[in-house]
């Protein structure tokens, strides 16, 4: 009973944002132009259909790329320099790059490859994972590049203590572990474009200026 409930609410409040926007297009209740009374009422469509929950978001995200340029009011091409923009496009791909990574723990596999070639010692594991977070950060976030190593850094800090490290030299270096991934995702962060969101504002923003 619930499933169908919420069906019958989902068509109601559907219905209820074609006719609220037809209403809107027919009696031009602001006295706008045609086609300003067509964008408003296809933002009225919208408005309902995101308030009730009719349709997914990302769907009726979508809506303007069909109605604008079914309705007349702009082409195809226009409405679509909203959706194709080349920064989102460059957010996207950053994005997979990393989940994929995470989802086949890339990120542990380059991290400890690094750190078994540099070595055991205190310097050199510090030395691994700084290497290791800047080539990471690269190519990923530096936000999300700090979050995956984290716990790889507290898993080795864990190993070291439960060998009975656990003087005021082990504290120091546990300290210092945790503060050069920060340091090396922001440095590793500024090497390329999708190392950090602010890499690729910039880039828009010196393209947009030069154009």
């Amino acid at each position: 009973m619930p499933v169908r409930d919420n069906t019958n609410r989902a068509w109601i409040a559907f219905s209820l944002g074609f006719i609220l926007a037809l209403a809107s297009f027919l009696f031009n209740p602001f006295n706008l132009a045609p086609d300003a009374c067509k964008a408003v009422a296809v933002a009225i469509l919208m408005i309902i259909w995101w308030v009730t929950e009719a349709l997914p978001m990302p769907a009726v995200a979508l809506v303007p790329l069909v109605l604008l340029p079914l309705l007349g009011v702009s082409s195809f091409e226009e409405v679509a320099k909203s959706f194709s923009n080349p920064v989102i496009f460059l957010f996207m791909g950053g994005f997979m790059i990393g989940l994929a990574i995470e989802k086949w723990n890339l990120h542990k596999r380059i991290a400890l490859q690094i750190v078994c070639r540099t070595g055991t010692s205190g310097d050199r594991i510090i030395l691994g994972f700084i290497i290791a977070t800047g080539f990471l950060s690269m190519w990923l976030s530096n936000t999300a590049t700090t979050m995956m190593m984290f716990p790889i850094a507290l898993s080795v800090i864990a190993v070291l203590k439960g060998r009975g490290d656990s003087g005021h030299g082990f504290r120091n270096f546990a300290l210092v572990l945790m503060l050069v991934i920060a340091y090396a995702s922001n440095i590793g962060g500024m090497a390329t474009v999708i190392g950090t969101p602010p890499n690729v504002a910039l880039s828009h923003i010196s393209r947009r200026n030069m154009i």
